[in-house]
């Protein structure tokens, strides 16, 4: 697993990728709404509504590269810390972008997937959630996954949890606990393998985001303010995907 960290680009000119080779799955931990806003003197709210245009960009940019899976972290179980004002302020956001972007989804053939905890948003914003993820289930140019409520720690408590209480009950044996019965009982069973993780804003850490499937992904770091992530930034991170030799550990 290699870390880089980007430079900010300088210029409007998209970066193209070195080659041709395109992860499937991209992850994204969407860092420095705050420092973005709190720079032009605004709300931490005008941060967070940028940050909201710069996941449209983002999911463009995936689609047109021919990328599979865009995974965002959208909002992590550790965010209820922020102020009550802020969390409200969020909650708001995602109701308004659900509907506001559900004819781009499926303009664009996005298919809307979820993980995490969103019921703890409350029934209507959940409903809204779920009906959205109907209605772009047959979408299939590019998935987006909003991780929300999400905590990978939880996630893997979760599954060792369930595979205890199958072991206690007699439905499988302890050795038959392996990498892969794990891997079925996270939420992202059903997606590609992590490729490339990008983190935004200069923080350099995880910060409880897809922890074990990252295991073998490659990891790049950018400067870069999340509300000003766009295209160029975004096909850079592809570049740099596209130099590494992935080894899995091998020679």
């Amino acid at each position: 697993m290699k870390a880089t960290r980007l430079e900010a680009l300088e210029g409007g000119a998209a970066a193209q990728p070195a080659s041709v080779v395109v992860p499937r799955h991209v992850a994204i931990i969407m860092d420095g709404n705050g420092r973005w806003a709190q720079r032009r003197h605004l709300p931490r709210v005008a941060g967070h509504r940028a940050g909201a245009e710069a996941v449209r960009r983002a999911m463009q940019a995936a689609a047109d590269a021919g990328v599979e899976v865009l995974t965002v972290y959208a909002f992590s179980s550790e965010n209820w810390r922020r102020s009550e004002e802020e969390v409200s302020d969020l909650k708001g956001l995602m109701r308004y972008y659900v509907e506001k972007e559900l004819d781009t989804l499926q303009k664009e053939r996005v298919r809307l997937q979820l993980i995490g905890e969103p019921g703890a948003f409350g029934n209507e914003l959940y409903d809204r959630l779920v009906h959205s993820v109907e209605r772009t289930k047959d979408n299939d140019r590019l998935t987006l996954v909003v991780a929300l409520n999400y905590g990978s720690q939880g996630e893997i408590t979760a599954a060792a949890r369930e595979l205890a209480r199958r072991a206690a009950s007699g439905e499988i044996a302890p050795e038959d606990v392996t990498e892969r019965s794990i891997e079925a009982l996270l939420q992202t069973a059903d997606l590609p393998p992590l490729d490339l993780l990008i983190r935004t804003s200069g923080e350099v850490r995880l910060s409880n985001f897809l922890l074990w499937q990252a295991a073998y992904a490659e990891l790049v770091f950018t400067d870069v303010l999340w509300p000003d992530f766009d295209e160029s930034a975004f096909n850079a991170a592809l570049a740099e995907y596209a130099r590494r030799q992935r080894r899995f550990g091998g020679r």
